[in-house]
């Protein structure tokens, strides 16, 4: 059985990543926001440990996680939680590209730094959810984009890092997947959405599952997911 820790497990791809590890009998720790989102987390994942840190403040991360008991070790971290704020290059002003950011890019990277004593420990997995803006920039997308371009980043230099300590490392490039982001997304973009008409979330679940039950004579390092229909 391991230990993994989530962010983004109160709906989508985190849920159900979450809802699959919880019925093998894994150990989960889940990362909520605030104290009341905690409460919930708990709720939905009976035997489920939280942890309460806000991505949207990744300063304040350390303080928040030296003050509540964490993980002494962990097999896996799984970045998972995202915002995304559309608008174009000469509409969005500093506060829109500040909040991206630092959901998107800072907070993993602050989290992971944490964290690796824990995963070096056991030789774990990081897991940065990423999407198929982290590899094409299009129009209204460039914060966001620009987040996940600097995430694909993050993870190429942790993975050269820590081979070494034997910490493997995945970035998951996921089309649009039907969560409740992507409804906003598209209400965003003011078009109506239709789930059916991209990946299941419980798809990309399989996929992330399958790069962290790899044996280790084996690494997935980047992944692409992409709408079937």
């Amino acid at each position: 059985m391991g230990t993994h820790l989530i962010t983004g497990a109160g709906s989508g791809i985190g849920a159900a990543v979450a809802r699959r590890l919880a019925d093998r009998g894994e150990d989960l720790w889940l990362l909520a926001r605030d104290a009341g989102r905690a409460k919930e987390l708990a709720g939905e994942f009976p035997g489920a440990r939280t942890l309460v840190g806000d991505l949207s403040d990744p300063g304040k991360l350390s303080w928040a996680l030296g003050h509540q008991p964490v993980p002494d070790r962990l097999d896996s971290l799984m970045h998972i939680a995202g915002v995304v704020e559309l608008g174009a290059i000469g509409d969005l002003g500093t506060r829109s590209w500040q909040r991206t950011i630092a959901a998107n890019l800072l907070a993993p990277a602050e989290l992971t730094r944490l964290m690796l004593p824990q995963l070096r420990m056991s030789k774990g997995h990081v897991v940065f959810v990423n999407s198929g803006a982290g590899l094409t920039a299009h129009a209204q997308w460039g914060a966001y984009a620009a987040s996940k371009h600097g995430l694909k980043a993050l993870a190429d230099s942790l993975r050269a890092e820590e081979h070494g300590n034997g910490v493997r490392v995945t970035s998951v490039y996921p089309g649009r997947t039907a969560t409740p982001m992507q409804a906003s997304t598209h209400q965003q973009e003011g078009k109506e959405y239709d789930p059916t008409r991209w990946i299941d979330p419980q798809s990309v679940a399989t996929t992330i599952l399958t790069a962290i039950d790899l044996p280790r004579d084996a690494e997935i390092n980047d992944v692409t997911v992409r709408p079937g229909r």
